[in-house]
């Protein structure tokens, strides 16, 4: 009972500060004073307030309570109007910079899209189930692994598929050594060097050098901060120009976090197929969607098996074991046949022991409170970024997973910011790394996906910080 007054508390709250009617600055009721007038615990105040300074809506200020937080605006353009002064070297050069950054000793890493903590991983569940398949069958380790043979997983996967509006089937799921390895092999199966493949503008930024071994051509195309990949332009490009095959994730987008409207799935849907184009679904972040239920990969949409889907467990149970998945549509028995010849098998007994945590029931308890922890977590970090940046900053409004999008002012350069910040001992991924053009030389990707500390803090204030002094030279 107590639980539900504090959350109807807190989502209450909430909702006047989303709508405007507890605008910026504003001062909140006492702890005291708001249990008095509603006739609630002390506690209960206090655990709705709490829940507010999780999800960065409101902030403590000495000796005056708490107030609401500033606001940050989300970007609203899709691409900076700049132009393409950037390379393929250039952005090579830029990414060989950050990865050794990350190297450094002692840096505060807010680069890494890789959960960091217990919080994020349920390691010791995990480890008991690893421990529990290997005691059933010592065997394992002493055999080679056929393709495919944790079925047990693979039954998982197809058991889960319709919470995001996937239905697969076995016979169309090949188990690979991550989502990497999930890309690399639904490319090959439907290109040839020197195609060309459409991509989401700003992208994955290991989109690149992945094209780029397989002797592709990477074709940029406009992906909205709010609502995803411009379908619009997707059309155009398929009405005059010939694109092997299309890059997307069109639910939790890496960088920007968003999620493309159903209407916009189902269309995109149907072109590829009216076009006959396949499109590969990186569906690695889907799973963390803030919504409940969630919103329907594109894939479900799909009506010929012109979409493939790529995901994989390394972001919300297992990073170490590379698990990954694809269902390969149309073109299941080219995928698993190339997986053959390339890497062979995925260890069975990894793949044994996450079937296991599935099977008991654990992960769908634990997404639900990833999907919590990120939201919280996302929503304090913008609020930071209000705090600390310059004026004119604005950041996305992610629905779902840990990544922020910031865009800076137009006379901060990320390269810049990037270089002072190592001196301080702080990394982060530069806009530049996302296109081989510059429009995005005055942004940055954050990630939310450890814990909060004193030293995360500490470095988005030395970030707000250099980007004050930045913006005040540039200004003269």
């Amino acid at each position: 009972m107590a639980a539900n007054l504090y959350q109807s508390l807190a989502d209450e709250m909430a909702d006047a500060i989303h709508s405007g009617r507890l605008p910026a600055g504003a001062r909140l009721p006492s702890l005291r004073g708001l249990a008095a007038q509603r006739r609630l615990s002390l506690n209960t105040v206090i655990a709705a307030y709490r829940q507010l300074e999780d999800a960065g809506l409101v902030m403590p200020r000495p000796k005056a309570g708490f107030v609401v937080s500033p606001r940050l605006p989300e970007p609203t353009r899709s691409l900076r109007q700049a132009p393409s002064l950037a390379t393929a070297p250039a952005q090579q050069v830029m990414m060989a910079r950050m990865l050794a950054a990350q190297q450094q000793p002692g840096v505060v890493d807010l680069a890494f899209a890789g959960p960091r903590g217990k919080r994020f991983y349920p390691g010791a569940k995990l480890a008991r189930s690893t421990a529990q398949v290997l005691r059933r069958s010592a065997g394992m380790v002493e055999t080679y692994a056929r393709p495919n043979a944790a079925t047990r997983l693979l039954e998982q996967i197809v058991r889960r598929g319709p919470r995001l509006g996937l239905h697969t089937s076995v016979e169309r799921l090949v188990l690979t050594h991550g989502a990497m390895e999930a890309l690399q092999l639904a490319l090959r199966a439907v290109t040839r060097p020197g195609d060309a493949v459409g991509i989401e503008a700003p992208s994955y930024f290991n989109l690149y050098p992945l094209l780029g071994s397989l002797g592709l051509k990477a074709i940029e195309l406009p992906t909205d901060p709010r609502h995803g990949l411009d379908v619009d332009a997707v059309e155009a490009q398929l009405q005059h120009r010939a694109l092997a095959a299309i890059v997307a994730m069109p639910s939790v987008h890496n960088p920007l976090g968003c999620t493309m409207p159903v209407a916009a799935k189902q269309r995109l849907a149907a072109l590829v197929n009216q076009f006959r184009i396949p499109l590969i679904e990186d569906a690695v972040y889907a799973e963390l969607q803030y919504q409940e239920p969630l919103a329907p990969l594109l894939k479900s949409f799909d009506d010929e098996g012109w979409v493939m889907v790529c995901s994989s467990f390394s972001k919300t149970l297992a990073p170490d074991y590379r698990i990954g998945w694809l269902d390969g549509g149309r073109f299941a028995a080219d995928i698993q046949l190339l997986k053959f010849q390339s890497t062979g098998a995925e260890s069975r007994l990894l793949g044994e022991a996450v079937a296991a945590f599935l099977e008991a029931g654990s992960y769908e308890h634990h997404l639900r409170g990833l999907r919590r922890l990120y939201s919280e977590q996302v929503g304090r970090v913008r609020s930071l970024i209000a705090q600390h940046f310059p004026p004119g900053t604005r950041a996305t409004q992610p629905t779902g997973g840990f990544l922020l999008w910031v865009e800076l002012p137009v006379d901060i350069e990320a390269g810049t910011l990037f270089d002072l910040a190592l001196a301080e001992g702080v990394v982060f991924m530069p806009g530049q790394v996302y296109s081989r053009g510059a429009r995005y030389r005055h942004c940055l990707r954050l990630s939310c996906c450890q814990e909060l500390d004193e030293r995360y803090v500490g470095a988005i204030a030395t970030l707000g910080r250099i980007a004050h002094t930045l913006q005040a030279a540039a200004r003269g």
